[in-house]
């Protein structure tokens, strides 16, 4: 079969850098989304798709795992991207396109268009989607819901992964769809297909895509890749996968709003009857701008205090686990001023062992993200070392 390929990645409308990686180079296509603040997120999913797109005759799952240990290596040996990782879901078609091989880890996702029938290959490794299997939320509830963004597996951030796998038997019309969570926590499924449905070309249902989230309030970066499977031969790559990507962010590449039309008003004639307007509409005009000048300090102060609690980490309690949060301990009027971004597998009454870790139930402020993350490998190594110690003093004399 012949494959027809489209690309497109925007930073979105509230991220300051992009942090997704893409590969769209037969037989492999690749979506990585980045995390560990600074630099380190880009870092970790650059070099996930470096590792994994080298010509190696290895099964993709190992070249998923490979990228692991390079991305754990690399966070181990460079403390301006500790604790940094990567979401990764990977497909790889075999030479005459019948069928294709999918590695996943993450919530990156990969979805199959097939006729009328539209689904999700991979599952989220996250909270929320635990929480949907062990039946505590519906899958309605989980894409709003406040911790949906905390990974439970991921690229790079302890030396070995368990990588998702599947083999897909490929038929002409299918079309495959890998993307970030950019687009899904954005969108959902059924206007994903709408989408897609309405789009031939891969390249302008990829780019469409990538629009529609940012026009949904594009709070991530936004990757998607689009995979056509034709009759024929070859491989034909479009926009950014063929290398031609707008320097310009999709969502600025076309205009897909409606026009709304407005209501034309009487013309002010030359006779000077427009400075007739009676005095109350200017006291009118006079008070609305006081106001707006108000709220415009409100929102300035309010975004500032966000921007404050963005850049603050530590270390506290989630789930009986070790977790790293973005903000500030503790609440305001009852409000909490922080959220859970990685939950870790290591309880907490292992860690509070050790100092400084005893109050870690408190929370324990760090200088920023790689700090946070680098704190959780540093009770993982003294867990480790307290268990070899342990083992030698029972095998002793």
């Amino acid at each position: 079969m012949k494959l027809r390929v489209g690309a497109a990645t925007d930073i979105g409308r509230a991220r300051q850098r992009n942090e997704d990686a893409f590969w769209a180079k037969p037989p492999l296509y690749v979506v990585a989304d980045g995390m560990g603040g600074h630099r380190g997120g880009e870092v970790a999913s650059s070099l996930a798709v470096e590792v994994m797109s080298r010509e190696e005759p290895a099964p993709l799952p190992d070249r998923v795992r490979d990228a692991n240990r390079a991305v754990f290596d690399r966070s181990a040996g460079d403390r301006s991207v500790a604790g940094m990782g990567t979401t990764v879901t990977a497909v790889e078609v075999d030479g005459g396109g019948r069928s294709a091989h999918l590695a996943h880890v993450g919530d990156s996702r990969a979805y199959l268009l097939r006729g009328s029938e539209f689904r999700a290959l991979t599952q989220d490794h996250t909270l929320v989607q635990q929480m949907v299997d062990e039946g505590k939320i519906t899958a309605t509830e989980a894409h709003d819901h406040p911790q949906r963004n905390i990974l439970t597996r991921v690229v790079g951030v302890d030396p070995d992964v368990a990588v998702d796998e599947q083999t897909l038997d490929m038929h002409p019309g299918d079309r495959l769809v890998l993307c970030s969570d950019g687009l899904t926590s954005m969108m959902r499924d059924q206007s994903i297909q709408e989408i897609l449905d309405s789009h031939a070309d891969a390249q302008d249902a990829a780019e469409s895509l990538v629009d529609a989230a940012n026009r949904a309030g594009g709070l991530d970066n936004i990757t998607v890749v689009v995979i056509d499977f034709v009759e024929g031969d070859g491989v034909e790559l479009l926009g950014a996968a063929a290398g031609g990507a707008s320097e310009r962010p999709a969502a600025e590449r076309r205009d897909t709003s409606e026009a709304v039309p407005v209501p034309a008003g009487p013309a002010p004639d030359e006779t000077g009857l427009i400075e007739a307007v009676p005095r109350r509409r200017h006291r009118l005009r006079r008070w609305l701008v006081g106001i707006a000048i108000v709220l415009l300090v409100i929102v300035g102060g309010l975004v500032a205090f966000r921007m404050y609690l963005d850049s603050q980490w530590y270390v506290g309690v989630s789930n009986g686990h070790v977790a790293v949060y973005r903000g500030s301990p503790g609440d305001v009027l009852g409000i909490g001023l922080s959220g859970v971004v990685y939950e870790s597998n290591v309880p907490v009454r292992d860690a509070e062992q050790f100092q400084p870790y005893k109050s870690i139930s408190d929370g324990l402020t760090e200088p920023g993200r790689a700090e946070a993350f680098a704190a959780i490998q540093d009770i993982k190594l003294k867990i480790r070392q307290a268990q070899r110690a342990q083992r030698k003093k029972g095998a002793g004399p």
